[in-house]
C-alpha cells in the first residue's frame, strides 16, 4: 500500500501580513521532507473563492515549484478542475504535459467537477450541467495528450479545430488518470470509466472493503470503458493524520484541525451560508466545537476511533492502516495540513511515521503491486479494447490554416483589387 499527503492550504482566520506566503513556503518544505522520507505522493487541489478552507487555486504552479525541490514523490493534481468555465481543455492538457516533462514523469492528472455553489456560481457553471461537462472535458484532454494532432471536436460544451496540443507529456500516453470522489456512486462511475477513485469520504476501514470490492468488481466486469487510453485500477482512501509517541499529545496537536477540515468542507459545501471576506469559519468552528477541546485519557480511545484512526502513537497508525491494506486499499493519503496544525509538528508526525510505520508496508509494496497487475492484465486489455476511440486524421485531411499577417494581406490586396476594377464600357 502506498501513501500520500494531501494540501488544500487551509488559512483559518484571522489572517496576518505574510501568512499565506508563510502557508506556501511551509507546504513546499513538507513536501520535500516527504520525498527524502520515501512518502509516495503528493496531492495538492484546486480550489476558488473558498476562504479559510482552500486557498489552492493554481495548483499547477505549486507542483511545479515541488517538482523543483523533490526527486521521487508523485506529483498529483488532486483535482484540476476541468471543466471548461474552470480551464479550457487545451489549457488543462498543456498544464498537465509540462508538469509531467518538469518533473521527469511524476505527474498523476486528479479530475474532478467540484459541488460547492461558491465556485459553480462564480464561473456561472450549471449545476445540472456539471457531470456531462465534466466527462465530455475529461475525455477530450486525454485525447489532445494522446494525439498528434488533435484532430478537432465539435461538442456540446466547448469546441475547437484541429490543433497538435504540445507539449506531449513524458507518460505516454498520458499520466495516470484519477477523480475525485466523495460518494459510492462517484466510485462506481470511476470504475466505469477506468479512472483512480480519489475517495474523499472519511469511513472506517471497515466500511471500506465493500467501497474497494465493488471498485475492482466493475474494473473486472464490461462495464469498464476507459475514458482515457489507459486504465488506471487505484482506490485511495484518505485518514486523519498526527504522529507522536504519546497519544494525548497526538490528539492535541491534530484533531483540532482535522475537525476544522470537517466543518469547513460540510459548511461550505452542505449547510453553511458565506459572505465572500466576511463569513468566519474558524471563530463558527469554535463556538460549535465548545468544550470537545478538553479530552481525557479515558475518552482519548472513542475520540480517535473510526475516521480520526490516523492520530495516535505509530502503533495505533500502524494497527489503523493494516486495516486499510486488508481491505484492498492501494493508498492512504494523509489530511496532515488542516485547520490551524503547525508546520514543526506536522514534520515531526511524518518523520515518526517514516521512521516507525512506513518500512513494514514498503516491505510488502512491490510483491502486492506485481500480484495485483498480473491479476488485472487481462481485464485491462480488455477494458481498452471496448474503448471507441477518437479517429485520427489522415495527412492529407489535417488542415492547413494560413497565418494572420497573410491573411490580412491576402484580404486586403483582395478588397483593393475590387476596388480598382474598372467598371464595363
Amino acid at each position: 500500500m502506498k501513501f500520500g499527503i494531501f494540501y488544500e492550504h487551509q488559512l483559518p482566520r484571522p489572517w496576518d501580513d505574510g501568512a499565506e506566503q508563510r502557508l506556501f513556503n511551509e507546504a513546499l518544505e513538507q513536501v520535500e521532507l516527504a520525498d527524502r522520507l520515501g512518502i509516495d505522493y503528493a496531492w495538492e487541489v484546486e480550489h476558488h473563492f473558498l476562504e479559510e478552507y482552500s486557498h489552492s487555486s493554481a495548483p499547477e504552479v505549486f507542483l511545479a515549484a515541488c517538482s523543483q525541490r523533490t526527486k521521487n514523490i508523485r506529483l498529483g493534481q488532486g483535482i484540476r478542475q476541468v471543466i471548461p468555465q474552470y480551464n479550457h481543455p487545451a489549457r488543462t492538457a498543456e498544464v498537465i504535459a509540462t508538469l509531467d516533462l518538469v518533473s521527469n514523469g511524476r505527474v498523476d492528472f486528479g479530475t474532478g467537477e467540484s459541488s460547492a455553489e461558491l465556485e459553480l456560481g462564480g464561473f456561472q457553471i450549471p449545476v445540472h450541467e456539471k457531470r456531462k461537462m465534466f466527462l465530455e472535458s475529461t475525455e477530450q484532454i486525454c485525447n489532445m495528450l494522446a494525439m498528434d494532432p488533435y484532430p478537432g471536436y465539435e461538442g456540446r460544451y466547448f469546441s475547437m479545430p484541429c490543433r497538435n496540443v504540445v507539449p506531449k507529456p513524458v507518460q505516454k500516453p498520458h499520466p495516470p488518470l484519477w477523480v475525485a470522489c466523495s460518494q459510492r456512486e462517484t466510485i462506481r462511475m470511476a470504475a466505469r470509466l477506468g479512472m483512480g477513485a480519489l475517495t474523499f469520504a472519511f469511513v472506517d476501514p471497515m466500511e471500506a472493503r465493500s467501497w474497494v470490492e465493488e471498485y475492482y468488481s466493475i474494473i473486472k466486469s464490461e462495464a469498464c470503458v476507459p475514458i482515457g487510453h489507459t486504465v488506471n485500477a487505484n482506490i485511495c482512501m484518505v485518514s486523519s493524520f498526527s504522529c507522536h509517541k504519546d497519544r494525548e499529545t497526538a490528539a492535541r496537536r491534530g484533531l483540532e484541525g482535522f475537525e476544522f477540515f470537517g466543518f469547513a468542507l460540510g459548511s461550505l459545501y452542505a449547510f453553511g451560508e458565506h459572505r465572500p471576506g466576511r463569513t468566519d469559519l474558524w471563530q463558527q468552528f469554535q463556538a460549535m466545537r465548545g468544550e470537545q477541546v478538553a479530552l481525557d485519557i479515558q475518552g482519548m480511545d472513542a475520540a480517535l476511533s473510526g475516521s480520526r484512526g490516523g492520530i495516535g502513537t505509530p502503533d495505533d497508525l500502524r494497527e489503523h492502516l493494516c486495516k486499510f491494506e486488508a481491505c484492498g486499499v492501494d493508498q492512504v493519503t494523509f489530511i496532515q495540513q488542516a485547520g490551524r496544525n503547525q508546520h514543526d509538528h506536522i514534520c515531526d508526525s511524518l518523520e515518526l511515521f517514516a521512521a516507525e510505520v512506513l518500512p513494514e508496508f514498503k516491505a510488502r509494496a512491490a510483491d502486492r503491486q506485481a500480484e495485483k497487475d498480473a491479476q488485472l492484465a487481462p481485464y485491462v486489455a480488455a477494458a481498452l479494447e471496448r474503448k471507441v476511440k477518437l479517429r485520427s486524421l489522415a495527412d492529407e485531411d489535417i488542415p492547413t490554416f494560413v497565418s494572420l499577417g497573410r491573411r490580412i494581406s491576402e484580404e486586403s490586396t483582395s478588397e483593393r483589387s475590387v476596388y480598382k476594377r474598372p467598371s464595363a464600357g
